[in-house]
């Protein structure tokens, strides 16, 4: 035991460090001293965070191993992790300093049984993936109305056919530059690069290219290979040129496709597309065209009738029409006067009868039968209003002893003799 005898109060010089920055030496060597590669073994204690992150472990027969995936990196994968699952992974140790833990930072994780072939690709599809390449702010438009297409494929092959046909069936003006590569095979990711880089070369190429057009046929994984290799997908990506990635059929992915502007699915959708432009221009100069023929016809109506408007107005305007003119007013004025005098003479005509009526009022006979009827009314009016028609009425006249009209009851007093004239005679009453 006393070769481990040691003076805490006295340490020789030697400093005792902190559990941070222990662990933080670690952490650096472990993380600088052991390369990213691929790891194989069964997912267990998965958990998946609301945030995203995904934590498991990776075990064996023999040990145990932390894992975690971050969101970005959760969110690019293919399969679905489960416990139990035997998988392989790739990433990088760290160490988590609060807890003194090393885990693996996974990047890529892949179900166990996959081919070779495909682990490489989603591992160079993370790295470039977090190099930028494949971020969408790098993404370009492409030209509207490219005149020059530079086509980076194999000359033999039937890409080439069937992307011209394409382009010819939808009247497409433009010029197209085939880049002659291989493009598939060893070699051909370098071939294809080569021709990406001398396309980005107008003194080089003699052209200069609105747009490229990076493609092949469709094929296996393995035909494929060359639109995966880093130097491809760099070229791609580097292009000053826009660049349309149209590799293999609809179903199949690869790291040029990522790395360009757009992706086509098929080299004739990558014709479709350069060509959509000129075929709706075509259709809206169509549209122009009828519209201008519509306004052509309908100003040229407009002069037509102008012109007969005109030419109606001369003919108002010459001798002819004129006399005629003056002969159909001579007409109207005969007809006004004829029909004028015929109603001046019934005027005439109505005039003289009442005049002759008025002279039949006048007459003295007329005069002595109409005061005769008039003073008949007047003695009519005369009986009717006289006393004795009043007393023959049923009234009576009331006189007192001196015989003045008594005409009121207040006059009257009891005792009093009165005297009662009716209409056959008179008769004394006293007033009770």
């Amino acid at each position: 035991m006393a070769d481990f005898d040691f003076d805490l109060g006295n340490d020789g010089g030697t400093r005792a460090e902190s559990v941070t920055d222990f662990t933080r030496r670690v952490k650096t060597l472990l993380e600088s001293g052991l390369r990213p590669g691929w790891v194989r073994g069964e997912v267990s204690n998965l958990r998946i965070q609301t945030s995203g992150h995904v934590y498991f472990s990776l075990k064996d027969t023999g040990a145990q191993l932390a894992a975690v995936m971050f969101r970005g990196d959760a969110g690019r994968q293919t399969v679905k992790l489960r416990d139990g699952m035997q998988v392989v992974a790739y990433g990088e140790i760290s160490v988590y300093e609060a807890r003194g833990n090393y885990q693996l930072i996974v990047r890529v994780v892949v179900e166990d049984g996959v081919g070779r072939l495909q682990r490489e690709f989603e591992a160079l599809k993370a790295r470039l993936a977090e190099e930028g390449l494949f971020a969408k702010e790098r993404k370009r438009a492409l030209p509207r109305l490219p005149r020059t297409v530079g086509f980076v494929t194999s000359p033999t092959g039937a890409a080439v056919q069937d992307f011209l046909r394409i382009l010819s069936r939808r009247g497409w003006r433009g010029r197209v530059v085939v880049l002659p590569a291989k493009v598939q095979g060893d070699g051909a990711a370098t071939e294809v690069a080569a021709m990406i880089a001398l396309a980005n070369d107008p003194a080089a190429c003699g052209a200069v290219f609105d747009l490229l057009v990076v493609g092949r046929g469709g094929g296996s994984l393995e035909d494929l290979w060359a639109f995966n290799e880093e130097v491809l997908v760099r070229a791609v990506a580097g292009s000053r040129v826009p660049v349309i990635s149209s590799v293999g059929h609809e179903i199949d992915f690869t790291l040029s496709d990522f790395a360009a502007d757009v992706r086509a699915e098929t080299p004739s959708a990558a014709a479709e597309l350069i060509s959509s432009g000129w075929v709706a221009e075509s259709e809206r100069l169509a549209q122009l065209g009828k519209a201008l023929r519509a306004e052509a016809e309908t100003a040229l109506e407009s002069a037509r009738e102008r012109v007969d408007g005109l030419a109606a107005r001369l003919r108002l305007l010459s001798p002819m029409t004129q006399v005629e003119r003056s002969w159909q007013r001579l007409d109207d004025i005969q007809a006004r006067f004829t029909k004028a005098a015929a109603g001046a003479v019934q005027i005439r005509r109505h005039g003289v009868a009442l005049t002759a009526g008025r002279f039949a009022a006048a007459s003295p006979a007329r005069r002595v039968e109409r005061e005769s009827q008039r003073l008949l009314g007047l003695w009519k009016r005369l009986q009717a209003a006289s006393p004795a028609s009043v007393l023959n009425r049923g009234f009576a006249i009331v006189r007192d002893e001196e015989g003045r009209a008594i005409t009121r009851a207040a006059e009257l007093r009891a005792g009093q003799r009165i005297e009662i004239e009716l209409g056959d005679g008179r008769g004394a009453a006293r007033v009770e």
